[in-house]
This record gives C-alpha cells, structure tokens and sequence, in this order.
C-alpha cells in the first residue's frame, strides 16, 4: 500500500504536467463586465450578482473597480485641468 500511494501522485503529477488533467479550466471562463455593472446598478449586492452570474464576487469588485477607472480617466480626460487654466490667465496682482 506504501508504494501505490507515491506511485499514484507521480502519475497524477506527470499528467497535470503534461496537460492531461487541465488544471486551469475553472480560471478560463471571461467575466461580461458589462452584465455585472447592469446587475449592481439594478440595486443587487455584490454577492446576489456573483451568484447569479455564477462568478466570484472577486470577478463583481474587479468589474466595478475597473469600470470606476474608466469613468474617472473619462471625466478627467474631458476636462481641462485646473492648473493649465491659471497658469494661462495673467494675474491681476502685481
């Protein structure tokens, strides 16, 4: 019994190493980001749109930060900044 313990692992390693077990496959699904966003603007929680979803709410936060990141690089990018338009008006104390 000793020996078809170990034996055992060697194969199972050789064919996790080898592709043959696919070890990975839980990790290749894509998350539709743009579902998670429609179902936490609905008013769901984190955890109602992951189980829905059927993803990890890890995979729910990573959409909303990302999707938060969007918007501020959008609202920044079409907006002058504060500091070019001073910096180009003359100032009226001398």
């Amino acid at each position: 019994m000793r020996r078809i313990v170990p034996s055992l692992a060697g194969v199972a390693l050789a064919a996790a190493l080898t592709g043959g077990l696919k070890p990975g496959i839980v990790l290749a699904a894509k998350v539709d980001c743009a579902k998670v966003m429609a179902e936490l603007d609905s008013g769901k929680k984190v955890k109602e749109v992951a189980a829905d979803l059927k993803i990890s709410a890890s995979s729910v936060y990573r959409c909303r930060r990302n999707a938060r990141k969007a918007a501020t690089a959008a609202a920044s990018a079409s907006s002058p900044t504060a500091a070019s338009s001073t910096k180009s008006s003359p100032s009226p104390h001398h």
